[in-house]
């Protein structure tokens, strides 16, 4: 018995294999649009019809689906769009909805009969096929910086009484980033994309969806044209200096050379560094391209007016928009005097010496001359002489002393 039953079964099967492999395609007849008719199928080469017996929104929607017409809005039973000829292919279909083919439903597989004739061809009524919607982007520029919002605008040409929502959608990113439900009469919504980051950049498009009637289902339009954004994000910038070993930490000996350096890891095309000095005075700006990661400001000759608190900050243009790094922390130089060459003990010792040198030069000259005023003998003239050597010698110890 129970094999009997198997053989049975594995008849069955094949048979119904052997039907649903012979169905070669599905149509719509005679209805206002190539969305809408009578529902007609091919099998072993011949068109036939389907019996409305059973037939509802389930099998509607897949037919719908299937031909790429949208979602069902009418099942219609009666021959509504007239009675077909030939065979009647289908009788007692039943679907779930979710089917891809009318074939993959459970049917049954039969002719013409007394209680199933072409007065009761079934009909469908499809939504059509979804229009393409509209992305456009409400902000006024394209280009915005971390945390700041993008605001987009969706829309679809004709309203459809089956919308359901809006999604906004990144390029590369399966799940929709913003999703806004409208009532049925919208055709325009507007998507805002908030705190922006830098893994928002890139491109965005929308698609709105639509639902059925029975079951509950939803169907996507097709994407959108595309906008694309980018988002800036600078990084507050890093800076040092150089200047001569013999400085102490903090600090550049006035006349000397010092350099300041400014360094970002994150590069834009076109940008520049700024380096600004706070000072007791006011404020003085430097600005220069960075044609590389990090740039060098040289002073070849330290100042009173170069002391101060020294920021670094990195700027770029992009989109028509300036942006502005956060400034780095402030940098203290102060500007010394170089130390003396002599101590002022050394300094006190070579005015003492200047000064000793200078009472003799003047004492050996007075001596002289009144020497020279002597007109005496020899023995009186060596006599002179000697007295006047003497009191010189008294006056230099004196001196000394």
């Amino acid at each position: 018995m129970l094999r009997f039953l198997q053989i049975l079964l594995t008849g069955l099967l094949g048979a119904l294999w052997d039907g649903v492999a012979a169905f070669g395609g599905i149509r719509l007849v005679d209805g206002e649009n190539e969305c809408s008719g009578r529902v007609e199928v091919q099998r072993h080469g011949q068109w036939g019809t389907v019996c409305d017996h059973g037939w509802d929104y389930r099998e509607a929607e897949v037919v719908c689906l299937e031909l790429g017409c949208g979602l069902a809005e009418a099942a219609l039973q009666g021959a509504a769009y007239g009675a077909g000829a030939g065979l009647i292919w289908l009788q007692h279909v039943q679907c779930t909805g979710h089917e891809p083919s009318l074939s993959r439903c459970a049917l049954f597989l039969g002719t013409n009969s007394y209680y199933c004739t072409h007065k009761n061809d079934a009909g469908v009524k499809c939504l059509g096929s979804l229009l393409t919607p509209t992305l456009s982007l409400l902000s006024p520029h394209t280009v915005f910086s971390s945390g700041e919002a993008v605001r987009f605008s969706c829309s679809v040409l004709l309203g459809h009484h089956h919308l359901s929502d809006f999604h906004l959608y990144k390029h590369g990113v399966s799940t929709p980033l913003v999703t806004q439900r409208v009532d049925q009469s919208q055709t325009t919504v507007e998507l805002t994309l908030s705190d922006l980051e830098t893994f928002h950049q890139g491109s965005y498009s929308c698609q709105y969806r639509i639902k059925g009637n029975f079951p509950s289902q939803l169907l996507s339009s097709p994407p959108s044209n595309s906008i694309n954004i980018t988002v800036v994000e600078l990084l507050t910038p890093q800076h040092w200096y150089n200047t001569s070993n013999d400085a102490p930490a903090g600090s550049v000996i006035k006349g000397h050379s010092f350099n300041i350096t400014c360094s970002t890891l994150q590069q834009y095309p076109g940008g520049s560094f700024q380096l600004r000095l706070i000072r007791s005075n006011g404020t003085v700006r430097q600005s220069l391209p960075a044609l590389s990661p990090s740039v060098t400001f040289t002073f070849p000759s330290a100042q009173s007016s170069d002391e101060g608190y020294y920021y670094c900050l990195y700027r770029v243009q992009l989109g028509g928009r300036t942006f502005v790094s956060r400034e780095s922390q402030p940098l203290p130089i102060s500007i010394r005097d170089p130390d003396p060459v002599l101590s002022p003990m050394v300094i006190s010792w070579l005015v003492s010496g200047l000064t000793f040198v200078v009472a003799v030069i003047i004492i050996i000259i007075v001596a002289k001359v009144l020497c020279n005023k002597k007109k005496s003998k020899p023995s009186e003239l060596e006599r002179e002489t000697r007295t006047c050597v003497d009191n010189t010698y008294v006056a230099l110890s004196i001196n000394k002393i």
